[in-house]
């Protein structure tokens, strides 16, 4: 048994079945390696291959090593062994898809430059077969000079061939790579003496390759303007010899490849019209396409809204029955509490957006692994492209409606670092599942009884739509001002329609899951606790009795007394609840801030509800309930709570004939600000750095009093002139 393990890392187009092969030979054996000052992750697995212990690297999938940002530039200083946190790579394992080779060996070419060893991984060779293709493996390695192994990644056919494929090409670096215009090469080793050797030949080649490149960008930075204008002047000499830049690099490569290819694949005559040709020529259709997806999508919806509410309302009670079962052990004091409204409501408040998490990550495994993911971004690329981003940020936005959490993770199918990025700081916009109890309460408080019976149903569209108007807005101005940039070539490959591995689609859904678990949920509990501190000290009246002794008092005269007694007692404890919040820090904070809050119409009880509900939109209902002498609100008294409102805000001395106004500027505040700590620690954990949550959160909340102010003012106006 060798003690240093063979690292192998795992390179390929987007669609070439990298992940599969990557999952398949390393099991469960897997973690997630994170590079400081990159946003991106590389998965990393182990497997022991004949006694020898080896290691996988999963690099994300790209279409060449012409690296466009910091993030891109990860792979390349991986394989280049310029990370110091990862050893250099001892192979690499390059993987193509068999039915669209000539595309795919790009990448390959310029992985052949690296000096390392290279075994060529020819997947999917069953679907090439149906369309007529046939690969001659053996041909194909005398042409390239590699070892050549087909595979079926998602049957796991001709992975023992390729795990000795492996081993065998351990310590043999990869044949010459495809020749270029020898003038390149002469610029390149010009260019390599002017860095004085720090940098390697092949980061000079992509430096005088790729205009506008990270590598161009980087060493301009580091060596100054001198650099840049022999570069400018290496790019013009070649454009005189005939080698204009970028075109001489891809008509050379693809010169190559066409030769390699014709000795090594045979094709049919007459390309067969195969089911994936029959299934686009609907579900890409301009009209039957997008009613498909929009079919599709209500299904997915449906399941993240509606038939993932029966595990989570298991979840809720299941943590409630654990919060009763703590009290009936435990005296009332600042451990009960603590326990109940702060650690299990905290936990139980991260463990209820589970099954939307695996709902949401279930389907966009399917329908990535079918290949229809593809389609539904090409479909709305046209739509998606007018506020600056690509037709990938629409499933995230629409995933963002049930709830921001999943949608936020499912950027990870974006590849343009910048896009990804605005999508993430945007999807906290759209209505999520938690606004609804806020738009409900108000909406039943102030336009349903004596109201138009289509007026309910306007208001809650229309905060709805709020965010689908906003989103893309505040995206075009991102993208124009902090993410401005050249905006990338919306490129995607179609793939083959094929059956979805169960495996991909449960292991995605269970590293989704633990991440949100793991991540969001340390910082949600955290938050609650804090909430529930600032809620719940000081904890004694004016004259130094504890609330709790009172209230376990009352309790147990409820207990013994008849009816009537018990609905008065059970005013006299709302009452003293409502006493304990007012008088709690957050409850003289909140008073403190209410010249602040005063010009959106809100007194300190509706800023100290904003303020409570920081960990989860949600939690207002129940600050408003307490503050409002109504006690726990559930179902039942919600309507109470309503009825309560409205006499209170209609009767208010100096608000009163603005309550309407007032409740427009609840909802709409809400409707924009980030008033989620999980959304944010997701946000954290999506782009590694803090920095990107705290804007997040101070942007939404300026967006969000500048829209409540206005809404306020304006209502009142409107109020005042139809007096």
């Amino acid at each position: 048994m060798i003690d240093q393990p063979l690292t192998v890392a795992l390179v390929g187009n987007p669609n070439a079945g990298k992940s599969t092969l990557f999952n398949a030979l390393s099991g469960l054996r897997q973690h997630v390696g994170n590079y400081p000052g990159v946003t991106v992750e590389l998965k990393k697995g182990h497997a022991t291959i004949d006694g020898r212990a080896v290691e996988f690297i999963d690099l994300p999938g790209t279409y060449s090593l012409a690296a466009r940002s910091p993030d891109e530039m990860v792979a390349v200083d991986l394989l280049l062994g310029r990370r110091p946190e990862e050893k250099r790579p001892d192979a690499i394992l390059a993987i193509v898809d068999a039915s669209n080779l000539e595309r795919h060996l790009y990448l390959t070419t310029q992985l052949m430059e690296l000096g390392l060893p290279v075994v060529l991984a020819v997947n999917m060779v069953d679907v090439a077969a149906k369309q007529g293709i046939g690969v001659d493996v053996e041909k194909l390695s005398q042409s390239t000079g590699l070892p050549v192994v087909a595979i079926q990644a998602n049957a796991g056919i001709g992975l023992d061939k390729l795990k000795a494929a492996i081993l065998d090409a351990s310590g043999t670096p990869a044949p010459a790579r495809p020749p270029l215009p020898e003038a390149i090469d002469r610029e390149t080793d010009a260019l390599t003496a002017e860095l004085n050797g720090s940098t390697p030949p092949f980061l000079a080649r992509r430096l005088l390759l790729d205009i506008g490149g990270y590598a161009e960008t980087w060493l301009a930075e580091k060596h100054g303007p001198a650099l840049t204008a022999k570069l400018e002047a290496a790019r013009l000499r070649l454009t005189e010899a005939g080698h204009p830049i970028p075109a001489a690099e891809a008509k050379a490569r693809y010169g190559w490849i066409r030769k390699v290819v014709a000795a090594s694949v045979s094709k049919p005559t007459v390309r067969p019209v195969t089911r994936t040709d029959k299934l686009d020529k609907v579900l890409t259709h301009k009209f039957w396409g997008t009613l498909v997806f929009l079919a599709i999508m209500f299904i997915v919806f449906q399941a993240i809204f509606v038939f993932a509410s029966i595990p989570m309302d298991a979840i809720k009670e299941g943590f409630k029955k654990i919060g009763e079962a703590i009290e009936s052990v435990m005296s009332p004091g600042p451990l009960r509490a603590l326990l109940v409204d702060g650690v299990v409501a905290g936990v139980g408040g991260v463990v209820v957006f589970l099954p939307q998490i695996l709902f949401l990550f279930a389907f966009i495994a399917i329908l990535e692994d079918c290949g229809y993911m593809a389609r539904a971004a090409f479909l709305m690329d046209k739509v998606m492209s007018r506020c600056g981003l690509s037709g990938k940020s629409f499933i995230p936005l629409l995933s963002s409606v049930a709830c921001a959490i999943p949608g936020v993770m499912a950027t990870r199918v974006i590849e343009n670092r910048r896009d990804r990025l605005a999508t993430i700081l945007v999807a906290p916009l759209m209505s999520c599942s938690a606004r609804l109890p806020v738009y409900g309460l108000l909406i039943g408080a102030f336009l349903t009884k004596d109201r138009p019976f289509w007026l309910p149903g306007l208001a809650l569209f229309g905060m709805y739509m709020i965010g689908f108007i906003v989103a893309p807005l505040v995206a075009l101005l991102l993208k124009r001002t902090l993410l401005k940039g050249e905006t990338p070539v919306f490129v995607m490959e179609l793939p083959q329609y094929k059956r979805p591995s169960v495996r991909t689609i449960v292991r995605r859904m269970l590293e989704a899951g633990w991440a949100f678990l793991r991540r969001a949920g340390t910082l949600i509990l955290a938050s609650m606790i804090l909430i529930w501190a600032l809620l719940y000290f000081p904890n004694t009246d004016a004259s130094g009795a504890k609330y709790e002794s009172k209230l376990a008092e009352i309790a147990g005269q409820a207990e013994t007394a008849e009816d009537d007694a018990k609905e008065s007692l059970e005013k006299q404890a709302n009452e003293l609840r409502g006493e304990w919040k007012r008088n709690s820090l957050l409850g003289q904070f909140g008073r403190s801030l209410e010249p602040v809050f005063r010009p959106l119409g809100w007194d300190w009880k509706i800023g100290v509800a904003a303020l409570a509900s920081f960990p989860a939109r949600e939690v207002i209902v129940g600050t408003l309930g307490i503050l409002y002498d109504q006690g726990d609100v559930d179902e039942e008294k919600e309507e109470q709570l309503q009825d309560e409102i409205k006499i209170r805000w209609t009767e208010d001395p100096e608000r009163g004939r603005y309550a309407v106004p007032t409740a427009f500027s609840v909802m709409v505040f809400f409707a924009l600000c980030c008033q989620c700590v999980s959304t944010l620690a997701v946000i954290r954990r999506e782009t590694k750095s803090w920095a990107w949550p705290a804007f997040t959160f101070a942007y939404m909340t300026a967006l969000a009093y500048v829209a409540a102010l206005v809404v306020f003012q304006v209502g009142r106006l409107i109020v005042d002139g139809g007096a």
